[in-house]
């Protein structure tokens, strides 16, 4: 296991950008799984380092910058899997780095392949499912703010949104109206059908939870944004 010291994990999920990680310890199929959170890069993306306690084997979500403080962080874990929830350039700074050393599988969606640089070893399609371990991972194709984007749902109850969703509305979609659309479908079929009290770990920022932002779907959807 890594060296470094996380802080105990808030309730809003807030991580100093270049600070310290956070990390907290969930129970997911019988699995006792950490997740590690910390922010990299100038525009505070969020890497998440998800592991298996007693097998040391690890899940690391978007790769964004900063590849000697992921690495870090990683220590003595063993990462099988890299997945980068969709191809734009603050998400994948750093994955052929942390790739190289860590020899880990590489999963995104084909359809990002140009623009992450490589073909992924595991094709990141909606019911893909990946491990943490022996905690399953259950991928949504969730298009929007790009084409392929997807989430990742560890267990029933702890959703890794990419830039889908975030506290407050959804994911950026660049003025296009056919893309709101979108991505406003995806937060109602893939997103909004799950419990309320999952929590939301996006790729930016503070965390929610789906009870907390149900109630503004609508506004959304009637602000165009």
């Amino acid at each position: 296991m890594s060296t470094a010291s996380p802080l105990p994990y808030p309730l809003d999920g807030t991580v100093e950008p270049g600070g310290p990680a956070i990390a907290r310890t969930v129970t997911v199929a019988g699995v006792a799984v950490e997740i590690r959170k910390l922010s990299v890069g100038e525009l505070d993306n969020n890497v998440y380092l998800l592991t298996d306690v007693d097998r040391g084997s690890a899940l690391l979500i978007d790769a964004a910058a900063d590849a000697d403080r992921i690495l870090a962080e990683v220590g003595e874990r063993t990462v099988e899997t890299i997945l980068t929830t969709h191809g734009h350039w603050d998400h994948i700074r750093a994955l052929d780095e942390v790739a190289e050393a860590t020899g880990a599988a590489l999963a995104h969606p084909p359809i990002e392949s140009e623009a992450i640089g490589h073909d992924p070893d595991v094709p990141a399609l909606h019911g893909t499912r990946l491990h943490v371990g022996a905690a399953p991972v259950d991928l949504r194709h969730t298009p929007g703010h790009t084409a392929g984007s997807v989430s990742a749902l560890l267990g029933p109850h702890h959703l890794f949104s990419g830039d889908t969703l975030f506290p407050g509305g959804p994911g950026a979609t660049f003025g296009d109206a056919e893309a709101f659309a979108t991505i406003m479908r995806s937060l109602r079929e893939q997103l909004f059908t799950l419990d309320d009290d999952t929590w939301v770990y996006p790729g930016h920022g503070d965390d929610t939870t789906i009870g907390g932002e149900r109630p503004d779907l609508d506004a959304w959807e009637r602000r165009g944004w």
